[in-house]
């Protein structure tokens, strides 16, 4: 099987390169904006009919695309996250038309939900800001292109390699800064927003499932945890594993989007009814794993069968 990822270079990426390059017949290519072996494919500068071309040298039985922009302007989110899958869709219609096209989205495309509610594939889709909505603007390109594809709507990621670009990975290294100093502080914005956190491998074995499993899929996918946990906890956790001695003052500010979106959880049973995939890693876990690869640590295999 051939196989194309895109957004090779990423923390997503590189992870779900990892688990798929591990399939037996697995033939793997990547591309991505970094160098990477092969030529550079950056969604959100070339012409469909330039990917095309690529594409068709590759002649992919599978394309993933882990290629997304979680900062920046409106302008760089919407290049990458709304044109890139569109101008992807247009060049597998031309190279690839019956390639598998597995779709990492964002669970930010909902928005706002009750606190307490679960929300599914069906629910209404609502996005507070330029991220979610670009994320979302590209699902659409996907789930409307007429290809085989599925969306995989991702909560939030969490695990080894996570980079300081989220809040995993910043106060990972906000702690490493501090050392063992008991008197180190590390301020953080408002940690009260409830969050869906998601293993960063359990992510690449949805797409590993999603990329392999036979017939058509459901258009998208709900892969999270499955449950809501408060910002707080995350940091708690990190604490714990990293054996922080000093203080975490907690203040007022924040994101806007935690303000916006206080509460996000979504409800993975469709993803368990058409991949056989539920969570493996507990946020323990995944913590664990986190601090251990700053550190150079390998990263734990999975204490239980799922985070329920």
């Amino acid at each position: 099987m051939r196989i194309l990822v895109l957004g090779l270079t990423g923390y997503l990426g590189g992870h779900a390169a990892e688990q798929l390059r591990a399939l037996p017949g697995v033939r793997l290519f990547g591309g991505g904006r970094a160098t990477v072996p092969g030529p550079a494919l950056d969604l959100a500068a070339i012409s469909p009919g330039q990917l095309a071309e690529r594409i068709a040298s590759f002649a992919p039985d599978a394309v993933v695309n882990c290629a997304g922009a979680v900062g920046g302007d409106a302008v760089t989110l919407a290049e990458v996250n709304a044109r890139g899958p569109a101008v992807l869709c247009a060049a597998l219609r031309e190279a690839a038309p019956g390639a598998r096209l597995v779709h990492l989205g964002s669970a930010a495309e909902y928005g706002p939900s009750a606190h307490g509610e679960l929300v599914t594939e069906e629910s209404p889709t609502r996005p507070t800001g330029p991220y979610g909505a670009t994320k979302l603007a590209g699902t659409v390109a996907v789930t409307a292109s007429g290809l085989d594809s599925v969306v995989l709507r991702v909560g939030n990621p969490v695990g080894p390699g996570a980079p300081p670009a989220g809040l995993p990975g910043r106060i990972v290294q906000q702690f490493r800064r501090a050392g063992g100093d008991p008197g180190a502080v590390v301020r953080l914005g408002d940690l009260s927003a409830y969050r869906d956190f998601v293993d960063v491998r359990d992510i690449a074995r949805a797409v590993v499932l999603a990329t392999t499993a036979p017939g058509p899929l459901p258009p998208v996918l709900n892969i999270g945890g499955g449950r809501a946990l408060p910002v707080r906890e995350l940091v708690h956790g990190l604490v714990r594993a990293a054996g922080f001695r000093g203080r975490v003052e907690e203040t007022r500010d924040g994101s806007p989007r935690s303000s916006d979106v206080p509460w996000q959880c979504s409800d993975i049973t469709a993803a368990a009814a058409s991949l056989g995939w539920v969570p493996q890693y507990t946020l323990e876990d995944s913590l664990t794993a986190l601090w251990a690869s700053a550190r150079g640590g390998p990263a734990a295999a999975p204490a239980g069968d799922r985070v329920r």
